[in-house]
C-alpha cells in the first residue's frame, strides 16, 4: 500500500509540474505578442531611450534655470523628402513654453507619405522633455513639390530640478527622423493626383507637362523622380 501511495503522490506532483510548465510557455507567448506595446508604454512612462513625454497643458511653474535646446532633422534615403530643422537652437527657461519649426518638401513627382519618430539626448532628459503639440507618429502625405512646416510646442518639466542627475545638463537635442510609409490614404492621394492631372490634360491637350506625368517611369511610381 505504501508503494502505491508513493506512486500516486509522484504522479500528482509530475502533473502539477507539467501544468506549470505549460502555463509558463503560454505566458511567454502572450508576453512576446505584447512586447512591442508594453515596451512603448514603458518608454513613454520612464523616458527610456530618450523618449519624450506628451502633456496636455503647460506647467504653472517657471524656473530661473535656462537651457539650450537644439533641433536635428533626418530623412531616410527611401523617402524622397528634403527635411530640415527651420529652428536650429533656442534658449528656454525650465517650465516656459518653447516653439520650434521643422519643414519638409516632397521632391518626388508623386504624392509620398512619411512618418516621424523622435528621441532626445542626453537620454536621461527624455522623462522631462514634454511636448504639447508635435507631428510624430502621424502619417504625413505630401503632394509632389509641396513644402510643409511642422511646429513643435514643448517645455522642460520643472520637476527636473528635483533630479540631481540632471544638474550637469545644459544642452538638450531633439531629433526627428522621417521614414517612408505606405497606407490606403497614400493610395487614395496618388489616385486623386492622377485624376487631377487627367483633368488638366483634358482641359489642355497641348500641355506636354501634364501628358508626360500621366505615364511616369517605374522609379517615379515608387516615389522617385521621373527623368
Amino acid at each position: 500500500m505504501t508503494g502505491s501511495a508513493d506512486q500516486a503522490r509522484l504522479a500528482k506532483r509530475n502533473t502539477r509540474v507539467l501544468l506549470l510548465s505549460l502555463g509558463v510557455v503560454v505566458g511567454m507567448v502572450g508576453v512576446s505578442f505584447a512586447a512591442v506595446p508594453l515596451y512603448q508604454l514603458f518608454c513613454q512612462v520612464t523616458g527610456f531611450g530618450g523618449t519624450t513625454q506628451v502633456a496636455e497643458a503647460m506647467p504653472d511653474q517657471v524656473l530661473d534655470r535656462t537651457m539650450r535646446v537644439r533641433f536635428v532633422a533626418t530623412a531616410d534615403p527611401a523617402l524622397p523628402w528634403a527635411f530640415e530643422a527651420e529652428t536650429r537652437e533656442i534658449e528656454v527657461r525650465v517650465g516656459e513654453p518653447g516653439l520650434a519649426f521643422y519643414s519638409a518638401t516632397n521632391t518626388a513627382e508623386l504624392p509620398t507619405a512619411g512618418m516621424a519618430v523622435y528621441n532626445v539626448t542626453p537620454a536621461k532628459m527624455g522623462l522631462y522633455f514634454s511636448k504639447v503639440q508635435c507631428f510624430c507618429f502621424d502619417e504625413q502625405i505630401l503632394p509632389p513639390g509641396q513644402e510643409v512646416d511642422f511646429p513643435v510646442y514643448f517645455f522642460l518639466d520643472p520637476s527636473m530640478a528635483d533630479d540631481p542627475n540632471l544638474d550637469d545638463v545644459q544642452v538638450v537635442t531633439l531629433s526627428y527622423t522621417f521614414y517612408a510609409s505606405e497606407s490606403d490614404a497614400l493610395e487614395r492621394a496618388v489616385d486623386d493626383y492622377y485624376r487631377g492631372i487627367e483633368g488638366l490634360s483634358a482641359a489642355d491637350p497641348t500641355n506636354d507637362i501634364t501628358t508626360a506625368r500621366l505615364a511616369p517611369t517605374a522609379d517615379a511610381a515608387n516615389g522617385g523622380t521621373a527623368p
